[in-house]
């Protein structure tokens, strides 16, 4: 009796795990910001898109594709030509999701790993075009307007395999050797024009400066002239005086002047 209970018991556990077992392979789960898309074995790639959250299937005979559909950074590495032939290394930035109802024809067209066939084509093919357009002087002034040119094209051209590009930025962007030493000449070149247009200009105010002290010492000399002729040799004397007491004053200050009065033969040192 206690053989039969056991050996019902152990079907029963059978019986319980084969049915847990199908039971789990038809449950599936799609994570946040995760889409899903059916593979039937008998129908092909469903129309559907299967949102977050836990869901049923038909075990054996379908199979869920899963799709990360939040916004992912790539950086692409591009060298093409500019409109002046020189060779220009740019880095892009991308970030980049799939159209959410798009995805079975993504996942029919071009695969799970889209990003890896389609973005680096079309990023190289927009850059090379729109780099063409520019000379390598405008690509360092108009950075800003080759951006945005770069972002509307490429955001255009994304959109027909079905990605959305929420946000595309020059991150890196150099030229060649040649053209580096070449900017880096003209520079130096400009810095020694410059000093020299100041040198030349200091040397103008110099003279400019001279000419104005030497128009000032003729007319003061005219003015002393006609002082003179005025007023005879009195200023003269007046100005003997006033240096005599200036040169007085300062020698009374001097401890090493000594002071000999006239008709003596005998030093009289001054008081200090």
């Amino acid at each position: 009796m206690a053989a039969k209970v056991f050996e019902g018991l152990g079907k029963l556990g059978l019986g319980l795990a084969v049915v847990g077992g199908v039971v789990n392979s038809a449950l599936y789960n799609v994570d946040a910001g995760h889409r899903a898309v059916i593979f039937d074995r008998f129908r092909g790639v469903q129309d559907a898109v299967v949102g977050e959250g836990t869901h049923f299937l038909i075990p054996w005979v379908q199979k869920p594709i899963i799709f990360d559909c939040r916004s992912r950074p790539r950086n692409i590495p591009v060298i093409t030509g500019s409109k002046d032939l020189q060779n220009v290394n740019i880095t892009l930035r991308i970030l980049f999701r799939p159209v959410t109802a798009q995805l079975p024809r993504i996942f029919t067209s071009i695969g799970e790993d889209y990003d890896e066939r389609v973005l680096p084509s079309i990023t190289t093919e927009i850059l090379k075009s729109v780099v063409a357009r520019f000379d390598a002087g405008e690509l360092i002034t108009q950075r800003e307007l080759v951006s945005r040119q770069v972002s509307e094209d490429l955001t255009e051209r994304a959109a027909t395999f079905g990605l959305i590009l929420d946000d595309v930025s020059l991150t890196h962007l150099t030229f060649g050797k040649e053209f580096t030493e070449a900017v880096e000449m003209k520079q130096v070149a400009q810095q020694e024009a410059e000093r020299a247009r100041f040198i030349v200009e200091k040397a103008e105010q110099q003279k400019k400066a001279a000419v104005i002290s030497a128009e000032g010492d003729s007319k003061a000399a005219e003015l002393i002239a006609n002082s003179l002729a005025t007023a005879g040799d009195g200023l003269i004397e007046l100005r003997k005086l006033e240096a005599a007491e200036d040169i007085a004053y300062q020698l009374s200050r001097s401890r090493n002047i000594t002071y000999l009065p006239s008709g003596q033969s005998v030093l009289l040192q001054l008081p200090q």
